[in-house]
């Protein structure tokens, strides 16, 4: 099994990844709205498949590396698990109160917080330039959130609640990768999403059983977009993106994703009829602006 996946990689072409990639998590939101079971359910399920299917990946290729892991390797992975749960289960939640669009492209946000996260706890330098982009993506997402409510936009039954939910995920999902940046350098991949996925469905397990949410008697459907959510987004999207990390530069893997929210508004428009407003449009290319000149600063 380890010469298959090695033959599999070998073979892949990385901008090949990449772009399937990007589609893969551009399909995340869609799931998670097709879906009618609770937010916080969908989120325990992906995070639960997806590391089950990981799993015996793991075991083949990387069974020694458990071993390795110190006493402080097994906390700091720990604490991004537990920012990642948060992250799905705020962004999840997010999606059930405002557009896709406004979501996703908010939840993109996390790279700003990556730069502030970084500067502060790595004392890594901070350039105007990455100032300058973090401002202006902050000033979109202000014209985004209040913009709708000024106008009155329909872009779901609590926008600014929804919004900030979003937000609330980028904060968590900035803390998840600044939590995984050293241990990533000396950990492979695999066993780094592991350790995490293991301890984020842990913290969601717990959160559905807070919640009073049911685990079980779901229709035939719901399950197979359980399942689907950790196909496409978990292994195909986010699995495959840090797997092109190590291939291709970084501020290439990084400005891709900024795909991810126009994929996933398009395939709002054409699979869920909702169409984005002028301001969310506005203050969504705002925000990408604004990644996208953090990113390459």
């Amino acid at each position: 099994m380890s010469n298959v996946f090695g033959r599999i990689e070998r073979a892949t072409p990385p901008f090949a990844a990449l772009a399937i990639a990007v589609v893969a998590v551009s399909t995340s939101a869609i799931l998670v709205r097709f879906s009618a079971a609770p937010s916080i359910v969908k989120a325990f399920y992906r995070v639960l498949f997806t590391t089950l299917l990981l799993a015996p990946f793991a075991v083949a290729r990387h069974r020694d590396a458990f071993s390795r892991l110190t006493i402080r390797d097994w906390l700091v992975a720990g604490a991004g698990g537990v920012a990642l749960a948060i992250h799905f289960a705020s962004w999840f939640e997010s999606l059930e109160f405002t557009s896709v669009a406004a979501s996703v492209t908010i939840v993109q946000s996390q790279v700003l917080f990556v730069a502030i996260g970084a500067s502060w706890l790595l004392a890594e330098h901070v350039t105007r330039r990455t100032i300058a982009g973090m401002a202006l993506a902050l000033v979109g997402i202000a014209t985004l959130s209040i913009g709708e409510s000024i106008t009155g936009a329909v872009a779901g039954p609590a926008p600014l609640y929804g919004n900030a939910l979003a937000l609330v995920g980028a904060v968590c999902a900035a803390g998840y990768v600044l939590a995984g940046r050293s241990l990533r350098q000396r950990i492979p991949l695999i066993p780094y999403v592991i350790v995490v996925y293991s301890v984020c469905a842990v913290v969601l397990f717990a959160l559905v059983l807070a919640d009073g949410a049911a685990l079980t008697n779901y229709p035939a459907s719901e399950w197979l977009l359980f399942v689907g959510m950790a196909i496409g987004p978990g292994i195909f999207g986010h699995t495959v993106l840090n797997w092109a990390l190590a291939h291709l530069e970084s501020s290439v893997v990084s400005v891709s994703l900024l795909g991810e929210p126009i994929g996933s508004a398009l395939l709002a428009l054409l699979l869920l009829g909702e169409v984005p407003s002028i301001v969310t449009v506005v203050g969504g290319a705002v925000i990408l602006l604004g990644i996208t000149v953090t990113a390459r600063a």
